[in-house]
């Protein structure tokens, strides 16, 4: 099988409702391991924080596979809703997106923190690239990642 065809393209506001669908499907088995979903509110939490202008939408094989933003916060930037699609999950995508987005950081000199629920299967990614646990409360963990010169 050879690997697929990636890239990321700017958001766009009207990508606002793949994406809080995709946020459903993605996060729903963490967050009813943990006693939070809600299905209105699983979309309009992403709705409500939407930023098309820090948003990249990731595009496989010609089809919309999945976002990552990373926005500018205290101290750094912040990656959020870093979702991908299920169908492509598994393929290297996440790590090749993942390693895009921490070179640009990297090359702005920028600090990166995110949060991840706890117990998701997302936070390995995120340690092998350098994120170490900063902080957490009942729900999230907090993690953070110097820039790597």
């Amino acid at each position: 099988m050879s690997a697929p065809v990636w890239s990321l393209r700017p958001a766009r506001p009207e990508d606002v409702e793949s994406v809080a669908e995709l946020r459903a499907v993605v996060m729903r088995p963490d967050l009813e391991r943990l006693g939070r979903y809600d299905e209105q509110r699983v979309r309009q939490r992403l709705r409500d924080g939407y930023a098309p202008e820090h948003t990249s939408v990731v595009v496989v094989d010609g089809e919309f596979a999945g976002c990552a933003a990373l926005r500018p916060g205290e101290g750094g930037l912040w990656l959020e809703h870093f979702y991908l699609s299920p169908a492509v999950q598994g393929r290297g995508i996440g790590t090749a997106v993942l390693r895009s987005l921490l070179a640009r950081a990297d090359a702005e000199g920028a600090t990166v923190r995110l949060d991840v629920l706890r117990g998701s299967a997302a936070r390995a990614l995120y340690e092998r690239h350098g994120f170490t646990e900063e902080r957490r409360d009942p729900v999230d963990v907090f993690m953070v990642r110097t820039p790597v010169r």
